[in-house]
């Protein structure tokens, strides 16, 4: 089966990997494990039997962040269309033992995300719409959603779905596999900001989660906010400062 355009990892970049998971534990309901990577800062996030993020310590100071994987058939030839679509590999293909291969890319309008070849041809258990602590929603501030819309439909096969108008926010553009919807396409929120994919967790409530988050020292952005279908969503930061969403009930 083909795994293309199917969410597949997600990735925070953290100086300090047992200070971010002193956070993310209590606010995700989420156990860590070392990676046993040789030679190699790798944390896994589990929620129950699944592993659903890794935590990396950087070789490089830089700001801390939440990557998005999406998977691919076949990393080295995404990642060739990758340039000839006007985006950046940043890091070129390569393999993970008993993972798969991955690049590092970004969008011509500078969102960064990551390409995967899973080894076993698989789905990941990472995205999962239907349990908290898992992957819900993929969110991308672009500032061009029109453009970036060709960009993925054409990369990674996906479809456009219902486009929503926000009023002074403008369209929030929902992007779709055969499956259903996965993520949403919108405006930069600020000026000044860079173009980004954002993970938005699934969580138990969001009233609770605001809670734990305040409590762990994060700091909540924006929300909690009603979308369609009856779910709430916040924005938050962890106390390093990288940002991510919550979905669940009020």
């Amino acid at each position: 089966m083909s795994v293309l355009g199917l969410p597949y990892w997600y990735e925070l970049t953290a100086a300090n990997i047992p200070a971010s998971s002193a956070f993310y534990g209590p606010v995700m309901g989420w156990q860590f494990k070392d990676s046993g990577m040789p030679r190699f800062d790798y944390t896994i996030a589990t929620h129950g039997e699944d592993m659903v993020a890794g935590l990396m310590g950087p070789d490089t100071p830089m700001p801390e962040f939440w990557m998005v994987y999406f998977a691919v058939d076949d990393c080295d030839a995404s990642a060739a269309r990758v340039t000839a679509l006007g985006g950046t590999v940043h890091r070129a293909p390569e393999d993970i033992p008993d993972t798969g291969r991955f690049a590092i890319v970004s969008d011509p309008q500078g969102a960064v995300f990551g390409l995967m070849q899973p080894q076993d041809g698989q789905p990941g258990a990472a995205f999962d719409q239907k349990n908290p602590g898992h992957v819900n929603w993929h969110e991308l501030q672009t500032s061009d959603p029109a453009a970036a819309l060709g960009f993925y439909t054409t990369l990674l096969g996906w479809t456009a779905g219902q486009a929503m108008d926000m009023g002074a926010m403008g369209i929030y553009q929902l992007v779709s596999l055969p499956t259903g919807d996965i993520g949403g396409l919108m405006p930069l929120a600020q000026p000044g900001i860079p173009p980004h994919w954002l993970p938005v967790f699934g969580t138990d409530s969001i009233a609770a989660a605001m809670t734990r988050i305040a409590a762990q020292g994060g700091t909540t952005l924006h929300g909690p906010m009603e979308v369609p279908g009856g779910a709430f969503v916040c924005y938050a930061a962890d106390p390093q400062g990288a940002t991510f969403g919550l979905v669940g009930p009020s």
